[in-house]
């Protein structure tokens, strides 16, 4: 028995690839003690295998059972522990190597040049390539490119700063397009001599032993040489590099430096060594080099592949390059790898990018075989293009498909949710989210907390904020920009100050965030304190939108002056936005000479600036001046831009319902306009009067009156009330700002049915409750 059994078990421990499952493995390994125990090189061959199916704790119990490790043995539990993502112990694995007195081949470098990536750590992977040198193995093409993927994402991640992202989706997806991710967090380099590649070329075995001797003594001194304890590295934070640019600049350029001369003086190159270099560059937004070495590539007699498509597609996408991208396309038909899934995803979000979501689709249903990323890259492209209804029906598809969402799926479709307010659509995913463990994932609690602000429920968008263990920038933003918009301006800035005392430095967003909250509570002397600062305690220039929450502010406030002089003033171009909003302010104060001043400035930037026409003649009918109401309009139709219908959605029943304003066509329109007629007279004994100055035709008072009565908000807030059970939040989103009598008659109806009415218009969230506004009139 034991005769037949031992040339398989040979034959199996050389050929690693038959082992396929940890049963087979373990069923060889027992069948290695049985034939021959004490066998190092068998034990050995044994533990490449484990390594070779990234069988960890396997790895590491063999391996604690040897007494003196051959170089097999540590190149396996050095490549094991790299490949989960362990650096310290990957790199703690090589030095126990070193000092075991067992030299390294060149099957040993690439994982401890990856450890060093991982750790962020540039001066202690020039000391490894030092070491390189010094053993002759520089020449060699597997070394030379782990060299070249070293340095340049060392540069990408010393480009990207203080963003986060995680370690893993980093350094493992180089084929896949990282949608959200974090820094992952090790120590930083020593204080110790930079040796650059070139001295390394040049330094003496002694000098360079001395520094790589140094680097051994600091990573000895962080990290237990204990092979058997494993430390959680998913979770670890973000680590902030405190560097000003000109030394990030200095550093990225000395990497870029790096990775071209080690490319240049390979002897040999391969397509990896290839695609090694426009991978890096491509990362690190080189637009032109990364065309450039995949135009040299193919005067290399090399034709590209997947791999090589995949990572210069995005890089097309980010510069918006679209005829590049359909080169590209072309290229991988020619080639028969469009209908590859790595190269099909990357086509489709390109293509989304550059706003052709129709040529998305087209490469999206030509797939035969698509996985999670692309259909993630069809779903997000058509919500980043807007297209929400199609957004959500391809995540619906993909369910029915039965690909499991993973966490950046939620990421993109949340939005969809929060602009088209389809709340319970959101609830479901929510649930969804907690089912399947991802509510503590930092980015889909920012999307959620987003998600349910927009569609009208904050309080859910403060619970899920005050569940979140770690909160970055953009959730701090959501939540303080959701407070803003609901009319809770002093919690907004509560949370501001509270976001600031944690450390978290505010930035443009956040300023944009508080602003707004300042701006729909009436408070001036708050904004012109967070506006200031923005410039001299935080070196940031405010932007349009600053400057439009400001002026929108002091417009409300009826400084209308002041807020003329301050638009005036502005340290950038005018645009026609800012002065809209200070247009809205003359009607609501009914001041016509500034009106036409304003109205001016901004035909003057935006000759067909729709808004402009309707708004001044409202004004004008408000002032009873119906000729030069006439006017403006009249002029509106020579322009032959059409002016945007209200148009208000409410969801009854997981459906949505629109209706125009003035619409008879609903089914339900007859039961609407009798449950109205009620309400009219009840609110009317509760003392409501209809404020017809917001009619702007020059009618009959009791036409007046019926043109009120059919606004699109009320006829949507009627359909919901005889639609949903009593005690049922009512939630109205319209495209325009609600008029005057609409919110006062929808104080009086929120009273009179005892219900929560909660209406979103273009600017904020109204909530009414017992015959109270949220937003205190002040809108």
């Amino acid at each position: 028995m034991r005769t037949s059994t031992e040339p398989l078990v040979k034959a199996l421990l050389n050929s690693p690839t038959t082992i396929k499952s940890r049963s087979q493995a373990q069923q060889l390994h027992a069948q290695v003690l049985k034939l021959q125990p004490s066998s190092l090189s068998n034990l050995s061959l044994l533990l490449s295998l484990y390594s070779h199916i990234n069988l960890l704790d396997d790895s590491l119990r063999l391996f604690n059972t040897l007494h003196f490790p051959p170089p097999l043995a540590w190149k396996s539990i050095i490549r094991c522990y790299t490949a989960h993502g362990f650096p310290h112990q990957s790199l703690a694995s090589f030095i126990g190597m070193l000092a075991s007195g067992q030299y390294p081949d060149h099957n040993v470098f690439p994982s401890v040049l990856k450890s060093c990536a991982l750790l962020m750590d540039l001066k202690l992977g020039e000391s490894v390539h030092g070491y390189i040198v010094r053993i002759g193995l520089d020449f060699d093409l597997y070394t030379g490119n782990a060299l070249m993927n070293m340095y340049s994402r060392l540069r990408f991640l010393q480009g990207i700063g203080k963003q986060r992202l995680a370690a893993g989706e980093v350094f493992d997806e180089m084929s896949e397009r990282t949608q959200s991710g974090r820094n992952g967090s090790g120590f930083l380099g020593n204080e110790g001599r930079n040796v650059s590649c070139i001295e390394a070329f040049h330094s003496d075995d002694s000098c360079g032993n001395r520094e790589f001797e140094s680097q051994v003594v600091d990573i000895n001194q962080k990290v237990e040489l204990d092979l058997n304890q494993r430390n959680e590295y998913s979770e670890l934070e973000a680590c902030n590099i405190e560097e000003t640019k000109d030394v990030s600049h200095s550093k990225g350029r000395q990497s870029e430096d790096s990775v071209r001369k080690i490319f240049e003086m390979m002897p040999e190159r391969d397509l990896v060594s290839w695609n090694t270099i426009i991978a890096g560059n491509a990362r690190n937004g080189l637009h032109e080099e990364t065309l450039t070495m995949v135009r040299e590539m193919g005067d290399a007699n090399l034709k590209p592949d997947s791999f090589t498509l995949s990572s210069v597609l995005p890089l097309i996408a980010e510069y918006v390059d679209i005829n590049k991208g359909k080169e590209i396309h072309g290229c991988a038909i020619r080639q028969g790898l469009d209908a590859d899934i790595f190269v099909a995803s990357s086509l489709i979000d390109m293509y989304a990018k550059c706003t052709r979501v129709v040529d998305s689709s087209r490469v999206f249903n030509l797939l035969a075989k698509r996985d999670g990323i692309s259909w993630n890259s069809i779903i997000a492209g058509c919500v980043q293009n807007g297209l929400f209804d199609e957004g959500l029906r391809f995540f619906r598809q993909m369910l029915v498909a039965k690909i499991k969402p993973k966490s950046y799926s939620f990421s993109s479709i949340m939005p969809a949710c929060a602009h088209l307010t389809t709340l319970h659509l959101g609830k479901q995913l929510h649930g969804y989210i907690i089912r399947n463990g991802f509510d503590d994932n930092i980015f889909i609690a920012s999307s959620l907390i987003d998600m349910y602000a927009k569609c009208g429920n904050v309080r859910m968008a403060r619970q899920v904020f005050g569940r979140m263990r770690l909160r970055d920038m953009v959730s701090w933003t959501a939540m303080i920009m959701g407070c803003a918009l609901h009319g809770h301006a002093l919690d907004a800035i509560d949370l501001f100050e509270q976001m600031e005392t944690e450390g978290i430095k505010p930035n443009y967003v956040a300023f944009m965030a508080v602003l707004t909250a300042c701006s729909h509570a009436g408070l001036v002397d708050e904004a012109w304190k967070y506006f200031n600062s923005m410039t001299l305690e935080f070196r940031i220039s405010p932007g349009v939108e600053h400057y439009a929450a400001v002026s929108d502010l002091l417009g409300r406030a009826g400084r209308l002056e002041e807020a003329y002089d301050f638009i005036s003033g502005m340290q950038m171009g005018q645009t026609a936005s800012i002065w809209s909003t200070l247009l809205s302010a003359c009607r609501v104060h009914k001041n016509v000479d500034m009106a036409e001043k304003v109205a001016k400035r901004i035909l003057e930037i935006d000759p067909k600036n729709t808004g402009t026409y309707v708004l001044l003649a409202n004004i004008y009918s408000a002032a009873k001046r119906w000729k030069d109401a006439a006017k403006w309009r009249a002029s509106l139709r020579h322009t032959g831009v059409r002016k945007t219908p209200a148009c208000s959605w409410i969801e009854v029943k997981n459906k949505v319902h629109a209706f125009m304003a003035g619409d008879k066509s609903h089914p339900y329109y007859e039961k609407i306009r009798e449950a109205m007629e009620v309400l009219m007279e009840l609110m009317e004994k509760e003392g409501y009067v209809p404020d017809t100055s917001e009619v702007y035709h020059d009618v009959e008072e009791e036409q007046k009156r019926t043109l009120l009565y059919s606004h699109s908000e009320r006829l949507a807030i009627v359909f919901g009330i005889i639609n949903t059970p009593t005690g049922t939040t009512i939630r109205v989103t319209k495209n325009l700002r609600v008029c005057t009598d609409c919110h006062t008659a929808t104080k009086f109806i929120s009273k009179i049915v005892g219900r929560d009415i909660v209406v979103r218009d273009n600017s904020r969230f109204h909530h009414f409750r017992n015959g109270i506004c949220s937003c205190g009139d002040f809108w």
